[in-house]
């Protein structure tokens, strides 16, 4: 015989159970919930609710951050970068794009949108260029408006050109090694750096003043980094620049570089001594 046990909860829920005991007992009992209990839920509800006023930029997408590696370089140039930046809470896309196959437009058209489509949706869009990279985002912006832009940060870019394009751009091998991005990058009025004119978003620029080329530095206005003067780096509508003992070829690399690039990201303005 099936015994049924009834019972009623608080919420005025009316249960029973069966077993196959032969003696039948009817029992009616009261669930108690502990005291605390809705206390505790409603407490945790307002400290919910207090979380997302006070930190609401937690559920909003990351800021992505482009890498924009220089001529004749790789994403693995830039791989110091991308580990420090990823750690400071961005998002990063580090990607290579063929530089000494085509000239300047035909590389920041093809570069860039693809690396802006692996950004999170609505996402503040920020750029960090070496040397090359640098003239490919002035280049993509001239013509294009990219209404989430955030910061760019360029290290030793040839904003007005390069001396040493100028003077070895005639020898055969110059071009077979840089390619058609490299022979735009002269100093002449008719260069592409120098075309493209003032910038009209927030930049900061590091220009590096340490060479471990002499021969190449002979041909530069002092000081340099061994590619690119550091006057030849500035740019009519910069926000910030700033001088490091850095040679060209490493600077992406520097402690004190990477450093300063996630100050002017996070800040604006690159942290300098008093």
């Amino acid at each position: 015989m099936w015994v049924k046990h009834e019972f009623f909860s608080e919420t005025g829920l009316k249960c029973s159970l069966s077993s196959p005991f032969e003696i039948q007992t009817k029992q009616l009992h009261t669930l108690s919930v502990p005291r605390f209990i809705p206390t505790l839920i409603t407490y945790m509800r307002t400290a919910l609710l207090l979380f997302l006023f006070t930190f609401p930029t937690a559920l909003e997408a990351s800021d992505c951050v482009i890498l924009l590696h220089g001529l004749a370089r790789t994403e693995h140039s830039f791989s110091k970068m991308k580990k420090t930046l990823a750690d400071s809470g961005y998002v990063v896309i580090n990607n290579s794009y063929p530089s000494t196959k085509f000239e300047i437009e035909q590389l920041a058209e093809k570069a860039i949108p693809e690396s802006i489509s692996e950004c999170p949706e609505n996402s503040t869009i920020h750029f960090v260029t070496h040397s090359l990279g640098g003239i490919l985002i002035r280049q993509y912006l001239s013509v294009h408006e990219l209404e989430n832009l955030g910061k760019v940060v360029m290290l030793g870019p040839p904003n007005k050109g390069s001396e040493i394009t100028d003077k070895l751009k005639n020898v055969p091998v110059y071009e077979l090694i840089n390619g058609p991005a490299g022979m735009e990058l002269g100093t002449d009025s008719l260069s592409t750096p120098n075309e493209l004119g003032p910038v009209n978003f927030d930049l900061g620029i590091i220009a590096g003043t340490r060479t471990f080329n002499p021969i190449l530095s002979t041909m530069l206005p002092n000081p340099d980094d061994g590619k690119v003067s550091v006057e030849n780096t500035k740019l009519p509508g910069m926000t910030d620049h700033i001088e490091l003992a850095v040679t060209h070829t490493f600077m992406m690399k520097n402690k004190e570089v990477i450093k300063q690039v996630v100050h002017f990201l996070r800040n604006g303005a690159f942290e300098k001594s008093e």
